[in-house]
């Protein structure tokens, strides 16, 4: 196998013109052309996470969040970036990135959210103009409604977030959620909108939270934690397309943000 019948099935189902304006998904480093021996699927692709690859024998690297997203100058080291570049390229490994793009898909990294949520009904909460279920977001609601603090708890722990930071608690119960992996506080008016109660996300700003008004309650997981599970997701996926392929899950904890 070749690393462009698996790049080809990934933008099947995660096409590249889905991607925001400002991304860089798609093949970032090696040769389309060249036979795949193993892939490793990382959230982040870093220094650790190529020298992973190295020791496991697997010549590609399938990451959520691009390791080159702003244009490069130069590459001469001194970045973790560009060290990353280095090493993967010494090594002859294949980086390729499926960011906003799997964000964006009906069935991408928010229905993933919904799913560890148990959401049902669940559909895009910001669609693209003349797109239909393409878009940013997700919302949908619990099988029952659940009491509040209990149910941010749960959300807590299903994600293992370090601190979980939120907006009051408005109402005893919940039952619609909004939820958007990785930084999601452009989605708040959306959320808001369309009647949730609770919208999961990551990366508020302190004044941003002001922005809930008291109608929505806004729960705050951290961007790692948001979208840790995109790697199994994407290997989900390619298990279903390529069952007797090598595909391993990467060990490294690349967040790096730390909690006291």
């Amino acid at each position: 196998m070749i690393i462009q019948q698996i790049t080809k099935a990934i933008e099947e189902w995660a096409p590249l013109a889905y991607q925001e304006s400002y991304d860089n998904c798609g093949l970032l480093t090696g040769d389309s052309t060249h036979e795949v021996k193993g892939v490793l699927l990382s959230l982040d692709c870093t220094e650790e996470v190529v020298e992973e690859a190295i020791a496991l024998g697997a010549n590609m690297i399938i990451a959520h969040h691009p390791i080159v997203f702003s244009g490069l100058k130069k590459i001469t080291g001194a970045t973790y970036i560009e060290r990353t570049i280095i090493k993967a390229i010494k090594n002859d490994i294949a980086i390729y990135a499926l960011h906003t793009n799997l964000d964006n898909v009906l069935h991408g990294v928010n229905s993933k959210i919904c799913d560890l949520l148990n959401l049902q009904n669940k559909r895009i909460l910001q669609s693209k103009k003349g797109l239909g279920n393409v878009g940013s977001g997700m919302i949908g609601e619990l099988k029952a409604p659940a009491e509040t603090h209990s149910f941010l708890q749960a959300v807590k722990s299903t994600f293992a977030a370090g601190s979980l930071r939120h907006t009051a608690v408005l109402k005893d119960k919940v039952l619609k959620i909004a939820v958007c992996g990785g930084s999601g506080s452009f989605l708040l008016k959306d959320a808001i909108a369309q009647g949730a109660d609770v919208f999961i996300t990551s990366d508020f700003k302190y004044h941003q939270f002001f922005d809930s008004e008291n109608r929505i309650v806004i729960a705050d997981i951290g961007h790692y934690e948001a979208e840790k599970f995109t790697k199994e997701l994407i290997c989900e996926f390619l298990r279903e397309k390529f069952p007797t392929f090598a595909l391993h899950l990467s060990k490294i904890n690349t967040n790096p943000v730390n909690y006291l």
